[in-house]
């Protein structure tokens, strides 16, 4: 099983490069960014904390972080027409010398669409758009050229090149909807992620395979990845669900149960890891976890 240290984009740049910088020392697999642009608060809430724009992060990352993989999880479909989004994605590719993992969602912040003017839509027409999407970002990256004229977007006859250095570059899509969402994943991706504790990882896999045998795919070339708020030594919040952990004991046997699952990767959000050498000794108590499985 793989493990991936996902920074906080709510914090330096030096911090994030501090976090990718000692997972590429201790044998981590790979570093994750958010696609964000102000927290998440509903109206009157302070909306003005700073947060680090995902595409730029993760061509930093590939360039100053030579040996894991950098992904992105995941860029809000909404934020960037796919073509463009396909040329950024095989540009960063070209620039980690094939280590990115192109992760995408159909998006779902309010105030990020509220305050810049994107529409994001009803879910049915998210997911509509999504599909669309999918169907380019594949030809864009994937072909030579892509032609798909639909209800959201419109592209003929187009090139993106250079071409990824991975042929193909992973596609990971972020789902948790098991009606379409998962049949999408089905159909498209090369990775799929979900928060969730190990119960309802091992429950949304289950039904994702049931997608993969409706439309003929092998589900075992769909990696399985999952991350759930991570806590070494203290209480979990009692806000948070999706969280793992409380002593290294439960967390010890939480991880496992997440392995025994059949998880592929385990991503670490740090919000739970205290900050500077407190946050890099939960990241190696972490790793020592999951070296020892």
């Amino acid at each position: 099983m793989r493990l991936s240290i996902w920074p906080g984009a709510g914090q330096s740049y030096a911090a994030v490069l501090e976090q990718a910088r000692h997972a590429e020392e201790t044998g981590w697999d790979g570093v994750w960014f958010a696609d964000h642009f102000m927290p998440d608060v509903g109206p009157g809430e302070d909306d003005t904390w700073p947060v680090l724009e995902c595409g730029s992060v993760v061509a930093a990352l590939a360039a100053a972080v030579p040996r894991i993989r950098v992904g992105t999880l995941v860029y809000g479909i909404t934020y960037r027409h796919p073509a463009v989004l396909a040329n950024m994605a095989a540009t960063v590719d070209q620039i980690s010398g094939g280590r990115f993992v192109l992760g995408v969602g159909a998006g779902w912040q309010i105030n990020e669409h509220e305050q810049y003017g994107i529409e994001l839509g009803s879910l049915k027409e998210r997911i509509d758009r999504f599909s669309e999407a999918l169907q380019i970002l594949h030809g864009l990256l994937r072909t030579p050229r892509t032609t798909v004229h639909g209800d959201h977007y419109r592209v003929t006859d187009a090139v993106n090149e250079p071409k990824p250095v991975q042929q193909p570059l992973p596609l990971m899509i972020g789902a948790k909807g098991e009606k379409r969402m998962l049949r999408l994943v089905a159909e498209h991706a090369d990775e799929w992620n979900c928060w969730g504790r190990p119960e309802l990882i091992a429950h949304k896999s289950a039904v994702l395979d049931e997608h993969c045998a409706a439309v003929g795919r092998d589900p075992r070339t769909i990696a399985r990845t999952a991350q759930a708020l991570t806590v070494v030594d203290g209480p979990l919040p009692a806000n948070r669900p999706n969280a793992i952990g409380g002593s290294p004991a439960q967390l010890a046997d939480e991880i496992a149960a997440y392995a025994a699952n059949g998880l592929d990767e385990l991503i670490i959000p740090d919000g739970g890891l205290g900050e500077g050498a407190d946050r890099l000794k939960a990241m190696d108590a972490i790793k020592s976890i999951v070296s020892d499985l």
